[in-house]
């Protein structure tokens, strides 16, 4: 018998998940419910024994960690030459906030996440898409162990999504493109760190650009170098003179 036969739920729902991850990653899963719970938003938590309320957010927890050290497994291995900066830098950037909410996107996780309607108290569903995506990596490792996780990371989502070289070159090109244009029109730029969200692994750096003392775009990610990267992109894309 079949493998997926095996496992198959008989719920329509679960079926469809189901069938879903294996479409986007290649393989079935064994116990769908931890899938079931990585796509769940705390919104629609449900309440088990103890009022314990189950919902993603422990198994985001754990799908970070598991996606940080797969993609520093792949750069270092990858890379042999580069020092510790350039794997710290890509490793951050790969596994930003914006990159996992563009990758969610991508792989159309807005049709299967659980969530209540306006979610995040005005935080778009971008940041919904790409905790469910660490929630679903931390699923993959209890599901099938960490070998098997760090496998389909690598070969289903950065070699098939993601471009390390391109994206070196890209974060760096707005920054000092930003920075070239504010040295031709004899502005003052500034990149100033205007909070800090969360502690621990979930912290996130809030860091906002002023030109001139005029604010401009701001962005939050796990560095500050990466909140920076992402302010100046949207940040060179508002600027009339920017070429």
């Amino acid at each position: 018998m079949a493998f997926h036969s095996l496992f198959a739920p008989k719920d329509p729902l679960d079926k469809a998940l189901y069938d879903y991850i294996h479409s986007i990653l290649g393989f079935y899963p064994k116990n769908i419910s931890l899938y079931r719970v990585a796509f769940t938003h705390k919104s629609m938590a449900e309440e088990t024994v103890g009022h314990y309320r189950v919902s993603n957010e422990r198994m985001e927890y754990l799908g970070d960690a598991v996606l940080s050290v797969a993609v520093a497994d792949f750069l270092f291995h990858t890379y042999p030459t580069q020092p510790e900066g350039f794997l710290t830098e890509m490793r951050s950037r790969i596994v930003s906030r914006s990159s996992l909410n563009k990758l969610s996107q991508k792989l159309g996780f807005e049709n299967y996440i659980r969530h209540a309607p306006n979610t995040s108290n005005g935080m778009s569903f971008k940041s919904v898409g790409g905790n469910a995506f660490e929630a679903l990596m931390g699923a993959i490792y209890l599901d099938r162990g960490f070998e098997f996780a760090k496998k389909v990371i690598i070969e289903r989502i950065i070699r098939v999504h993601i471009d390390v070289d391109e994206l070196q070159h890209t974060e760096i090109n707005f920054k000092s493109k930003l920075l070239e244009w504010a040295q031709r029109q004899h502005k003052h730029l500034e990149y100033k760190l205007i909070g800090e969200i969360g502690e621990g692994q979930k912290k996130l750096f809030h860091v906002q650009i002023f030109i001139d003392e005029k604010p401009y775009a701001d962005a939050q990610d796990r560095s500050i170098r990466g909140a920076e990267q992402q302010a100046a992109e949207k940040t060179f894309g508002m600027l009339p003179k920017a070429d």
